[in-house]
């Protein structure tokens, strides 16, 4: 009973007595000095150890030879034995008492690779706090279960060490006793801890007392309120108290892991150039990083919280606009392209926004991030752009140089030179990532990567010796001859019938698929009526040459036509545009032979499609010769041209299927295999015209013209009818934009005598390629010109086109093919937003670029009464394709 107490000097110079008499007395005290200060108490800090940050002694494991083991039920003499070689570990090193890790242990207190997203993060083993007031059972329990899962664990007894212990480790996971009241308040610990920042990510388990059967179960929501995650009814079996915590580990440790690895992410957010956004899934301001307020003029505290609806809006973005943007969003699709946002000063900004939804709990959409950035297209944004660059890199002169804005308005272009000379090495990426899509566009700026190249070049002149700055025109002019315009389009996640169209006539489709062929019929001998085919163009009954009296205005009815001639209006047509045109003379044929050989060539388009017949040849026939009599058209062009675009919008869609390239591809048909799956239907109408043309001297056009000129003429229609396939759809418009649209703009402006415009012309006949410019535009244009026809005609084109699309998906169907255009379902589908979508991609920025070059107000009009139209339709569901008003009329 009288032993001399031992004596324990930790090398911080902390000295530890306790009385080896009573070392298995639960109510042991141990008294600790440092320096002058002797207090008695488990957790003492004294002020006299500078070098240590928080100077805990941590309650010492009493030795094992003087702890009775409790045996749980089943457990083996190896298990035992293992125990007891862990309880001879030492517990108590200077100032902290921690588990100690055996060898099998150690393998599980090894660091845990965990996946969030793309990061793969690094765990630490798991820090655990035990929070007992007095050593027992219930402890000893957790103590030896963060032994066997190869935790790190500590001991407080008091509520101000546990706290001092927290501030100091960040445990993971806190167990607080909450069985007794007498020692402390186990909910005020909590919500101390709770108060501390780091908590956030800690799991705190409250130990409840077992009741008995009889008694009824209390409520939770108390302890969730104190702070408490969990609560662990009492059991002091280490198997238990093991489970809890392996538990709590792979569930909310992880996961609050995770969460911390978030602050990377954020600081990476806070420090990006580009301005970020994030939105929740109602559009309420959730984040925003300091380039966004630098660019907007905000500060974080004015958004946040904010819907965007509250903010101001520019008024210089489409009516429609924001309505395009949250279809596409609003179904989880990305959309990007060019917006206005006012800033708070009031001013307007371009910017290039890229929207993409976020998909959370329950699958649904829960946030948006958008990424925007300065698009340089007026005075505002070049000032704001060089603030916002200069604010940005102040802390280098050279990249302040290397980041302002110039810019040169030589061809109406604008240069952001901070992009071209910026020696960062994502640049590049950057630039493609951010201008690689040119489908929606507003501003007719269309930023293909040889676009930049020439916008380079044009800056790059401004201070050039004249030798330099005329070897530059050279180098422009090569650019804009060559192949280089097709912009980089990445995936589309348009709406439905966006996506579907870009599928149907933009992409070849998928890989054939084996067993499945199309065959289609070829109508060589068809013979389509009784009517009688005139001998002579004054042959040509009254009722048809009534009509024919207006074919040359935009507004003429085709359809009247195709009725009065028992859809036959390809021939009767085409003799009277050919001889306005004088193609007869030009091709030294008799007017026999050229009626002989447009009746071979009506008789190849297939009556029976809906869309895809000699009507819609026609119809292209009388756009193109409504072209080409505009004054612009005419002096840009050589009499071989006229009779190239005459010939090939009369041969363009010959034996046409009604089926797309996807769906010959899809299908293995003999033509897709022939041509490799590329511009299938395109290659068989030029190929076939040549052979139909070819193989009878008495519809041979071509047989009295001179070699040369036949070459030549066949190149020219095969490259137009070629420009008709979609694919490369904006390559072509992007060329006409940069080498037509552009330099005449440019000379227009620096010129303002009366000959301007005939200098314009001629400099464009000095170029071939400039005049193959201008062809291709010009039957691309009229072999999609229904969205700019009047309204009625119109409509049914829309109606047609819509049921070859709609007999196409049921062939699909039928066959097991892929459907390349899902929303073209006969049951389901609406054409007016078809139309809308198909205005939009294709339609809009394509007729800009012509008009502004031909002279289009007419066609403009319709396009603009048109687009309205449809969007009634479509805000007001009518199933009807003409509004009640116009019924009515």
């Amino acid at each position: 009973m009288g032993c001399a107490p031992s004596i324990h000097v930790s090398q911080s110079g902390v000295i530890y007595c306790r009385d080896s008499e009573e070392s298995n007395s639960p109510h042991q005290t141990t008294t600790i000095s440092q320096g002058t200060a002797t207090l008695h108490g488990l957790f003492v800090k004294t002020d006299a150890a500078d070098s240590i940050p928080s100077a805990l002694a941590y309650r010492s494991r009493p030795p094992p030879s003087a702890v009775p083991r409790r045996r749980e039920p089943g457990a083996s003499a190896r298990a035992r034995a293992r125990a007891r070689a862990r309880a001879r570990a030492p517990r108590c090193c200077g100032v902290e008492a921690e588990t100690q890790t055996g060898d099998a242990s150690a393998k599980q207190a090894s660091t845990t690779e965990v996946q969030i997203g793309p990061m793969r993060l690094t765990q630490d083993p798991i820090q655990v706090l035990l929070i007992f007031a007095k050593e027992d059972n219930q402890s000893d329990g957790f103590w030896w279960a963060c032994d066997r899962a190869g935790y790190r664990c500590n001991i407080a007894r008091t509520p101000e060490s546990a706290l001092e212990c927290f501030l100091d480790k960040h445990q993971e996971i806190i167990v607080i006793d909450h069985r007794n009241s007498r020692y402390f308040d186990a909910q005020d610990i909590c919500r101390s801890i709770r108060a501390a920042k780091p908590s956030e990510h800690s799991v705190i388990l409250a130990v409840v007392p077992h009741i008995s059967p009889d008694q009824e179960e209390t409520s939770v929501l108390p302890l969730l309120n104190a702070g408490f995650d969990r609560q662990f009814m009492e059991n002091s079996s280490i198997t238990a108290c093991y489970n809890e915590l392996i538990q709590i580990e792979h569930g909310e440790v992880r996961s609050q892991f995770k969460l911390r690895a978030c602050n990377a992410v954020f600081t990476a957010l806070d420090h990006c150039k580009e301005a970020i956004e994030i939105t929740s899934e109602d559009h309420v301001i959730q984040y925003v990083n300091p380039a966004f307020e630098q660019m907007m003029g905000y500060h974080k505290g004015e958004l946040i919280g904010k819907e965007l609806t509250e903010l101001p809006k520019s008024d210089k973005n489409c009516p429609d606009l924001l309505d395009t943007i949250n279809t596409f969003i609003k179904k989880g699709k990305e959309w990007q392209g060019f917006y206005y946002a006012r800033r708070k000063s009031g001013d307007s900004i371009q910017q290039h926004v890229k929207i993409t939804p976020v998909i959370g709990q329950g699958g649904k959409i829960r946030h948006f991030v958008s990424l925007k950035r300065l698009h340089c297209t007026n005075e505002n944004n070049k000032q704001l752009y060089k603030s916002y660059g200069d604010q940005k890199y102040t802390g280098d002169s050279s990249q302040s140089e290397t980041h302002s804005f110039k810019c040169k308005n030589r061809r109406k272009d604008s240069t952001d030179v901070k992009s071209v000379t910026s020696q960062s090495s994502d640049a590049p990426s950057l630039q493609a990532r951010w201008y690689s899509s040119m489908a929606r566009i507003h501003s007719m700026t269309i930023e293909a990567p040889i676009t930049k190249v020439i916008n380079i070049i044009n800056a790059a002149q401004e201070n050039s010796p004249i030798t330099v700055a005329e070897a530059l025109d050279r180098v422009l002019e090569i650019l804009r001859t060559t192949e280089l315009y097709s912009p980089q389009l990445g995936t589309k996640d348009e709406d439905p019938h966006t996506s579907d169209l870009v599928g149907g006539l933009m992409t070849d489709g998928l890989r054939r698929l084996s067993g499945n062929e199309y065959v289609f019929s070829k109508n060589m001998n068809l013979s389509h009526s009784h009517l009688s085919v005139p001998n002579t163009i004054s042959d040509v009954p009254p009722c048809i040459t009534q009509l024919l009296d207006n074919e040359e205005s935009w507004d003429f009815n085709i359809f009247e036509l195709e009725a009065v001639t028992n859809k036959r209006p390809l021939v009767y047509l085409g003799l009277k545009v050919f001889a306005r045109f004088g193609v007869s003379e030009f091709l030294n044929c008799p007017e026999a032979t050229l009626r002989a050989w447009l009746q071979v060539i009506e008789a190849n388009y297939h009556s029976s499609n809906s869309y895809h017949n000699s009507t819609h040849a026609a119809d292209v026939l009388h756009a193109t010769a409504f072209f080409l009599r505009k004054e612009r058209v005419k002096g840009s062009l050589d009499h071989l041209d006229e009779v190239a675009a005459l010939i090939a919008a009369t041969i363009h869609d010959v034996d046409h299927p009604g089926r797309t390239n996807s769906f010959l591809c899809n299908a293995g048909s003999d033509l897709a295999v022939l041509y490799n799956d590329t511009a299938v239907l395109e290659s068989h109408h030029t190929a076939l015209a040549f052979q139909l043309t070819s193989k009878d001297s008495k519809c041979n056009i071509f047989k009295n013209i001179d070699r040369n000129h036949y070459r030549t003429l066949r190149q020219a229609i095969i490259d137009m009818v070629l420009a008709t396939e979609m694919t490369k759809h904006f390559e072509h418009v992007n060329k006409f934009v940069n080498s037509i649209n552009k330099p005449m703009a440019s000379e227009e402006n620096s010129s303002h005598s009366e000959g301007s415009d005939c200098e314009c012309t001629a400099n464009i006949k000095n170029f071939p390629d400039n005049q193959t410019l201008i062809k291709r535009m010009m039957i691309k244009c009229a072999d999609v010109a229904n969205p700019c026809r009047p309204l009625e005609l119109c409509i049914e084109w829309a109606v047609r086109i819509s049921e070859e699309y709609f007999a196409q998906t049921d062939e699909e169907k039928r066959r097991g093919l892929p459907v390349v255009m899902p929303v073209f379902d006969r049951n389901t589908c609406s054409i007016p937003k078809s139309q809308i979508s198909f205005i939009d991609y294709f339609i809009t920025d394509m007729f800009d670029a012509w008009d502004a070059f031909a002279h289009l107000p007419v066609l403009m009009q319709h396009l603009a009464n048109n687009y309205k139209h449809w969007k009634t339709l479509d805000e007001l569901k009518c199933k009807s394709l003409r509004l009640p008003s116009e019924n009515n009329n």
